[in-house]
């Protein structure tokens, strides 16, 4: 069974911005941390909401991050007084986005999904990234912690790359290609599962290999609504409309725009491998369920003849009262020679089920 995407649960006729959290609510307190940085500086710190206020105006280019995303009054006060429309708080809390951009008159606002793959139960976990790109800020909502962007904090630590000389849009395009070169693992962890299976079924196609192809193909279903959408979102981003984003960052963003089209099509591919491992399942059973019927015919046509003889010649008859007795029941060897004729048809037709290549 297909693993169906959680429903919107907003009430009917809530009035548009209204902000209700539909998301995993496991994590219990909301964390923000704060990268400040430009060439030759760099800070980083935890920081209370009240605290984070102050690197809204600051020259310096600021990495706001937010795990956890439930508490809404706080989500409220962040969204005042960094200036986010009601409307893109709204698409923040609402964890079932898909994956899109929109672009407002002092911010840009991207949602994209960030993956990870559990080796044990061979499913994806989807959570939504939201990402806010100011001209020197970029906010990032998460629904819990543990993400995967340790790289990029890294190199922003370390000064590292060009993140520290580059503006906020680079920053953003950073953080989208981090998603996205995640892709690849995932992709990597499915093509593994694919092959196998497709070892297993070879082997033994067993009612649990197919079960666990349908488990599979569920979760490739699932991964492919989530990355689709991403191909427009980086389009966008590379076509030169929004202020934002400098020329020099588009040059790396028609790369995480090629990169996105790898992953849609090995997800593709991985699709059609999935379907072609159920249709090699339904061959193996089908060649399997002619062998054995192959098996059955021939044991069948090799004892109707012996079993006529058999029949035949075990008739309870009594030869001298009989006026047309049946030949051979008094011969002295009749009971060797008829067992020598059976075993002759059975020769016989072994050699004929053998040149006939039926064997």
């Amino acid at each position: 069974m297909i693993r169906p995407f959680r429903m919107r649960k907003k009430d009917i006729g809530a009035f548009p911005g209204e902000l209700i959290y539909e998301g995993d609510s496991s994590a219990k307190k909301t964390k923000i941390t704060v990268f400040d940085y430009d060439q030759n500086t760099f800070s980083e710190q935890e920081v209370t909401p009240e605290e984070c206020f102050q690197f809204k105006n600051k020259p310096t280019i600021t990495w706001l991050n937010i795990d956890g995303i439930h508490d809404i009054p706080l989500m409220e006060k962040i969204g005042r007084h960094f200036e986010i429309h009601s409307l893109t708080l709204e698409d923040i809390l609402n964890t079932q986005q898909r994956a899109k951009i929109e672009v407002y008159e002092n911010y840009v606002f991207i949602v994209v999904k960030m993956l990870k793959y559990d080796h044990d139960t061979a499913k994806v976990d989807i959570e939504q990234v939201s990402l806010i790109l100011t001209e020197n800020c970029v906010i990032s909502f998460q629904e819990k912690e543990g993400d995967v962007f340790t790289p990029i904090r890294d190199r922003i630590r370390q000064g590292k790359g060009r993140v520290r000389r580059m503006k906020a849009d680079y920053l953003a395009y950073s953080l989208l290609d981090a998603i996205v070169d995640n892709y690849f693992l995932i992709l990597e962890a499915i093509s593994e599962a694919l092959g196998k299976r497709e070892e297993e079924l070879t082997d033994n196609p067993s009612y649990e290999i197919l079960h666990a192809i349908h488990k599979l193909r569920s979760e490739i279903i699932y991964l492919r609504k989530a990355v689709w959408p991403l191909r427009d979102v980086t389009a966008n981003l590379d076509r030169g409309e929004i202020e934002l984003i400098g020329d020099d960052t588009r040059v790396f963003l028609r790369d995480l725009y090629d990169h996105t089209i790898q992953v849609i099509d090995s997800v593709e591919t991985f699709r059609d491998m999935s379907s072609g491992l159920l249709d090699l399942y339904l061959s193996s059973i089908s060649n399997r369920m002619n062998e054995i019927m192959k098996v059955l015919t021939l044991t069948a046509s090799i004892f109707i003849p012996i079993s006529f003889i058999a029949g035949l010649y075990g008739m309870n008859f009594n030869p001298a009262a009989s006026k047309w007795s049946m030949p051979e029941l008094n011969t002295p060897y009749g009971y060797v020679m008829v067992l020598g004729v059976m075993l002759s048809i059975v020769i016989g037709m072994l050699i004929f089920f053998k040149r006939k290549k039926w064997l």
